[in-house]
């Protein structure tokens, strides 16, 4: 059995055995050990927007000088391996651990650090040379590289939200646009109520979509403010003036994007509101959207105990036990994606409140939360577009048949009878299983032509 063999690294706390073929360091080694938690990591596009930073920041500071230009190239590189996906294996630092993201960050200076020994023909290690502190953090701190860091992974997986979005409030559209004369019976309060047309029903999801989507592009714009070159607290300590006016424009050409510095360094690096902020669009998001999947839920019931006036694709079966049976699989999934997002949206909205003095430390956690709620719905809403809402069915017999057995139809008679003798007509109709039409023809209240003027599509619903 081949025999492992070890680096030995220290720091001031000491010395620690550092596997020889790992990029990682010892403050690498060190969080490992110290938070074995979980087995969650920050995901790979926050990993890879701290590496565009980095990079940027290695740009910005061979163009001023700062940093040797040879060894600034091999961090520039190093950076670019990560941004290419061939160093995912070296970021496993659990999602709780040290505030502020000191582990993270650290973990991405000693794997650009080594990296880029190796690419100079290097020994791992030898931060004589290359050193994660001084060289790839120079004019940088956790606390500016890491916030800004969220707000650029943030931003970027909104893009592809908004746009899965945007196709399922069309949808919705289009299946409002097929249905508008697709009559059926109301209900409030799960209770019988005045008719409307499917369509109609489906244009109100439409729009709620539409405005979620608006909420969530408005919010999301606070993203776009980055407390980069802020540095430890920010009073931009440890940067020179070059570094101040050129770093968010190395960004902005590594991201495509047009960030711009906070307002107020110190509200930047003591607040979590643009993450909070975007956060709770993404709850109202989900509270609609729940009540967009358990109205189909609802609507889909059945087949023959329920609802039954939509029918929704069967994408597999859905007892282990009932042969034949199929459920909203889908509808269901979206429900349980949408608490998810609700629940980290309370995470984000308590580790906002611990912006205490100079430095919110709560941001790891804040980090993970953000991008899983925007992930998880990115993709939650593409499958619910593609596997249900395009295929919804209306069961266009059984509404109707919902509507003309419904007594509440009543209400377009009352400015003709009044609500009492409406009301009186409704009641009976509910007691002998009967139609508000036999019954006022019978009592000869209106004759059958003011009866058909009334009850008409265009009456009812327009």
């Amino acid at each position: 059995m081949k025999k492992k063999r070890f680096r030995i690294e220290k720091d001031y706390l000491g010395k620690k055995k550092i596997p020889f073929n790992e990029y990682y360091g010892i403050q690498t080694e060190r969080a490992l050990e110290n938070f074995p938690i979980s087995n969650l990591h920050l995901q790979k596009s926050l990993i890879y927007s701290i590496a565009k930073v980095k990079k940027a920041a290695a740009i910005t500071n061979i163009k001023s000088k700062a940093l040797d230009k040879k060894i600034g190239n091999a961090i520039v590189k190093a950076c670019e391996n990560i941004l290419r996906g061939k160093l995912d294996r070296e970021f496993n630092v659990d999602v709780f651990q040290a505030g502020a993201g000191t582990s993270e960050n650290m973990n991405l200076n000693e794997v650009i650090a080594n990296k880029a020994l190796e690419i100079l023909h290097k020994k791992k290690g030898s931060y004589n040379i290359i050193n994660p502190n001084d060289h790839v953090n120079l004019s940088q701190s956790t606390n500016d590289v890491f916030h800004s860091s969220i707000h650029i992974a943030a931003y970027s997986e909104i893009e592809e939200l908004l746009i899965n979005l945007e196709n399922l409030e069309k949808e919705l559209k289009n299946k409002s646009i097929l249905w508008k004369n697709v009559i059926k019976s109301g209900r409030t309060h799960l209770r019988d109520a005045v008719p409307m047309t499917l369509g109609e029903e489906f244009s109100g999801y439409s729009s709620l979509i539409r405005k979620d989507s608006e909420h969530i592009k408005d919010a999301s714009k606070q993203l776009l403010e980055i407390n980069i070159g802020g540095t430890a607290i920010g009073t931009k300590v440890n940067t020179n003036k070059f570094y101040q006016e050129n770093i968010l424009k190395e960004i902005n050409k590594l991201t495509k994007l047009k960030f711009t510095h906070s307002k107020n360094f110190f509200e930047g690096s003591s607040s979590l509101d643009a993450i909070v902020l975007t956060s709770s669009s993404l709850k109202v998001l989900s509270v609609n959207l729940i009540k967009i999947a358990n109205d189909l839920r609802l609507l889909s019931s059945g087949p023959i105990t329920g609802f039954n006036e939509i029918i929704i694709p069967a994408v597999q079966p859905g007892s282990s036990i009932m042969p034949a049976k199929v459920n909203p699989a889908i509808l269901e999934m979206m429900d349980m994606i949408c608490f998810q997002v609700i629940g980290n949206d309370t995470v984000i909205e308590l580790c906002g409140q611990e912006g205490q003095l100079e430095l919110n430390v709560m941001m790891p956690l804040a980090a993970y939360s953000l991008i899983n709620s925007i992930q998880i719905l990115t993709k939650g809403i593409y499958v619910f577009t593609e596997k249900c809402v395009k295929g919804i069915k209306a069961n266009e017999k059984k509404c109707l048949e919902y509507f003309e057995k419904n007594p509440i139809i009543v209400t377009a008679l009352t400015p003709y009878i009044g609500y009492n003798k409406a009301a009186e007509l409704a009641k009976k109709a509910y007691k002998q299983g009967r139609s508000i039409k036999e019954i006022v023809l019978e009592r000869k209240l209106l004759n059958k032509n003011e009866l058909e003027r009334i009850f008409s599509l265009h009456n009812l619903i327009k």
